[in-house]
């Protein structure tokens, strides 16, 4: 191989790491958990009841780029969001990839990342921390295009009467989710 044929071959080899999302299924106590990392961090993390399901919607969000199946490197992922649906107090500290989302959807899922364990905001009252007195609705959208549940935790955002509603894993999952950390 020749130097040209060579550097050729690195650019590839990068750009094929870059387009490249490894991700494996496991199980939790609120069913079934997809984690997904791309070369920067966790860039989701989809909650079911079917496996199948959870990788065609990993492979809708992430449409042109390449899913690989990698339990070995998403174990210690799994068994982390697995031990933070069973014990949310000790946190997820995992690196996000956040970058697949609006200016605005990010901005949202920034201030989300800032609700303590254990705590809500009506979908009225973070549209406002945002400066956006008007715009609960474009926040409740970004909360649903959210991928990385837990990891960005739209499951703290409940209407302004406090009811639980339009969690878009389930709202038997976030009532579930929000008792263990009310229990904190």
């Amino acid at each position: 191989m020749n130097l040209m044929q060579t550097q050729m071959a690195a650019r590839a080899t990068v750009h094929d790491a870059l387009d490249t999302i490894a991700y494996a299924i496991g199980e939790s106590a609120i069913g079934n958990i997809l984690a997904a990392r791309s070369h920067i961090g966790v860039c989701a993390i989809l909650i079911g009841s079917d496996a199948d399901a959870l990788e065609q919607d990993l492979g809708d969000r992430f449409s042109g780029k390449v899913l690989v199946e990698d339990e070995t490197t998403l174990r210690d992922d799994l068994a982390a969001i697995a031990r933070f649906i069973e014990t949310p107090s000790i946190g997820l500290d995992l690196p996000l990839d956040m970058r697949h989302g609006t200016p605005f959807q990010q901005r949202v899922w920034d201030v989300l990342r800032t609700i303590p364990c254990g705590e809500t905001i009506p979908y009225t009252a973070l549209a406002r921390r945002l400066g956006q007195p008007n715009g609960a609705r474009a926040v409740a959208t970004a909360c649903a295009a959210n991928a990385i549940a837990l990891g960005i935790p739209c499951h703290r955002v409940v209407r302004a009467d406090g009811t639980l509603a339009g969690y878009r894993w389930g709202v038997e999952r976030m009532r579930a989710l929000l008792n263990k950390e009310a229990a904190i």
